[in-house]
């Protein structure tokens, strides 16, 4: 009998050419339409994954984490926020989540991808390292 693996962080999934910007530190904002259900004090692991998932229920089997972060505030994204969202265009109307806390994971685990936060179980042992 196998034992019972201890939950991980939340996830939010996250297009496939930004993860990489959040794990090196250099994308400190995500910007989104809605409001994350999570306290400041919370992890969330992003994911990344190697295609748009556009509808409700959309899902990528063959997801990547690489970092495990925290959404310290969440406020409306302004376009002196474009070079900390990594952001090639500007539009009223989105949100700001600014990261705190990032630790890079340094093994690819493969993870669901999915819309949304959503829970996913699996350990992570010693790969993950805050970032110097």
């Amino acid at each position: 009998m196998l034992a019972s693996r201890p939950r991980c962080p939340r996830c939010q999934a996250v297009w496939a050419l930004v993860p990489g910007r959040i794990a090196a530190g250099e994308k400190t904002l995500e910007v989104r339409r809605w409001y994350p259900d999570l306290a400041p004090s919370e992890d969330l692991l992003i994911v990344e994954n190697g295609r748009f998932l556009h509808e409700e229920g959309d899902e990528d089997p063959d997801g990547t984490a690489v970092a495990i972060v925290r959404v310290k505030a969440v406020r409306p994204f302004v376009q002196a926020d474009m070079q900390a969202a990594c952001a090639s265009y500007f539009e009223e109307g989105w949100l700001a989540w600014e990261l705190s806390d990032l630790r890079p994971v340094t093994h690819p685990v493969t993870v669901r991808a999915a819309r949304g936060i959503y829970q996913v179980d699996f350990l992570l042992p010693d790969m993950i390292y805050p970032l110097k």
